[in-house]
């Protein structure tokens, strides 16, 4: 049952990365693409009636790691005491950007709540980058799983390169969002900044492989699969540029999102059978993996079901929306 719990947790992580992160790069492309302000309004508008339920996901995750594996949730949350506190601010803040840029008209105080909600988008994509590339490199933790690091620690080359990847990544993907629900001028452009972020995901994405392999010394004899998941990534990344430049936006933004699910799930590969892979990882230095840290076979079974039976109710509720709130949005709308 925690090889299940492991499995759950994950899909709920990579759910919210792929709904959420969309949004997340509409907000980082909206400077590029929109060229006033209605046509800010029109990209906010395409975005309006999801990412409050998109972000469910991550709480819903929260919970399900608390519930399923405590002893994880609890050397995680006081080892990232400090990014979690900003984490918070940051939704918090975007929340409010979205909700208040429309209640006077003045273009000083939309332009401020503009370039708030932009700047906290990029900053939480930047920090949920950089926490996937700690977790990946491994976390200095003592006898009893309590994280030994610093702030600065976890600022390293290795997890900074992930979060430049996880930025231009989650840009991509919300210009593709962008060009799917739009028409006109800003589908023009939409297309275009995909197709230009394109080659610095690319690039990056190479680059973040080799350093992959070399922080994790190697794949191990027993997980010979991790040569082959970056396979699926590589095409999927290949997909998006082809349907960008045929001017498939939504067969773009599938892509993508299959291009973000393949790294989180090679990324979950990697760990296994960690939640909290001790640092140097892959050399033996233990962590809190999915067994020790979870609870009795009773509490696990109880949380597993009550888990399931949420996300149930939570992919029902994203399908009804998705339907409801179909087709395009346009400027003079």
């Amino acid at each position: 049952m925690s090889v299940a719990g492991f499995a759950v947790v994950a899909f709920m992580l990579t759910a919210y990365v792929i709904l959420d992160g969309y949004d997340l790069g509409a907000a980082l492309v909206s400077p590029l693409v929109a060229r006033d302000e209605r046509e800010r309004s029109a990209i906010i508008a395409t975005i309006g009636p999801f990412w409050n339920g998109n972000e469910v996901w991550l709480i819903a995750a929260g919970g399900a790691l608390f519930a399923l594996f405590p002893r994880a949730y609890a050397s995680a949350f006081s080892g990232f005491y400090l990014p979690f506190i900003v984490v918070l601010w940051l939704l918090i803040l975007r929340g409010i950007a979205l909700e208040l840029r429309d209640h006077f008209p003045s273009p000083l105080w939309r332009g401020f709540w503009d370039v708030t909600f932009t700047a906290s988008s990029a900053l939480l994509i930047a920090i949920f980058g950089v926490a996937l590339g700690n977790l990946i490199r491994g976390v200095p933790l003592d006898e009893k799983g309590y994280f030994q690091g610093t702030f600065a620690f976890l600022l390293n080359p290795y997890a900074l390169l992930v979060g430049v990847l996880a930025m231009a990544t989650l840009a991509m993907h919300g210009a593709n969002f962008v060009a799917m629900r739009t028409e006109g001028g800003i589908y023009e452009r939409a297309l275009r900044a995909a197709s230009t972020l394109w080659w610095f995901v690319a690039g990056l994405w190479i680059a973040m492989t080799v350093a992959t392999f070399a922080v994790r010394g190697g794949v191990p004899p027993e997980a010979p699969w991790l040569y082959v998941l970056p396979g699926f990534s590589l095409a999927a990344l290949a997909l998006a540029r082809v349907a960008a430049v045929r001017r498939h936006p939504r067969t773009a933004f599938a892509a993508s999102a299959a291009f973000i699910g393949s790294l989180l799930v090679t990324a979950a590969a990697t760990m296994y059978p960690y939640l909290l892979p001790g640092f140097p990882a892959g050399r033996s230095a233990g962590g809190i993996s999915v067994v020790s840290a979870a609870p009795s076979p009773v509490a696990m079974a109880t949380a597993l079901t009550a888990t399931i039976l949420g996300i149930c109710i939570v992919v029902a509720y994203s399908l009804l929306v998705a339907r409801r709130m179909r087709g395009k949005v346009s400027v003079e709308d």
